[in-house]
């Protein structure tokens, strides 16, 4: 199955990268390799995950992540890949923009 990362996702994981790069040198990559592992799984496992705020979510496993995501005709699309600790409000509301 097709893996799509929307630009704004794409964003998420910078920033994820740039926090986790001022906590520890070379902690942003790692959790660069780890996110991008997760979401290459979703081409075997797209669509077991629960739905949250309207998109599937998947709990990164090293990380506290979360990747939200959508179903479509080609594959799947990574709308969303947000620090789980956040408000789940703010979740909620930047996921509406999107």
């Amino acid at each position: 199955m097709n893996v799509e990362i929307r630009n704004e996702a794409q964003l998420d994981i910078a920033q994820g990268v740039a926090f986790y790069d001022r906590q520890s040198y070379g902690a942003g990559d790692y959790f660069y390799q780890r996110i991008f592992g997760d979401i290459e799984s979703l081409s075997e496992t797209a669509g077991i995950h629960e739905i949250h705020f309207g998109y599937h979510r998947k709990i990164a496993t090293r990380h506290p992540f979360l990747i939200y995501y959508r179903l479509t005709t080609t594959g799947v699309e990574v709308v969303a890949v947000l620090d789980g600790r956040s408000r789940p409000s703010d979740i909620d509301a930047v996921l509406r923009r999107r």
